[in-house]
């Protein structure tokens, strides 16, 4: 059995018998077999090999509407700049 995280609530027998007599009954939905189980992909972004830091920071308002300004990507843009500072500050 996989590790489950801290607060997951296993259904019992009965509600699992529920859960699928739900999903027989259910026109628009069936249970996968094991085959086509096996064929899905991750869902969401790939791990990245360059994981980043979660941090509260504050900048200015002219700063942050620049930034948000240029589209989808900002906060990418944002840390390339500051990464050419450091590169160019850099001894």
């Amino acid at each position: 059995m996989p590790k489950l995280k801290p607060g997951t609530i296993i259904p019992t027998d009965e509600e699992d018998t529920a859960i699928n007599d739900g999903i027989v009954a259910d026109p628009d939905t069936y249970e996968l077999s094991s085959e086509e189980f096996k064929q899905l992909r991750p869902v969401g972004r790939p791990k990245s090999e360059n994981k980043k830091v979660l941090l509260s920071v504050r900048y200015s308002q002219e700063v942050v509407e620049y930034f948000k300004s240029t589209g989808k990507g900002w906060q990418t843009r944002m840390n390339e700049v500051l990464q050419e500072y450091i590169a160019s500050h850099s001894h």
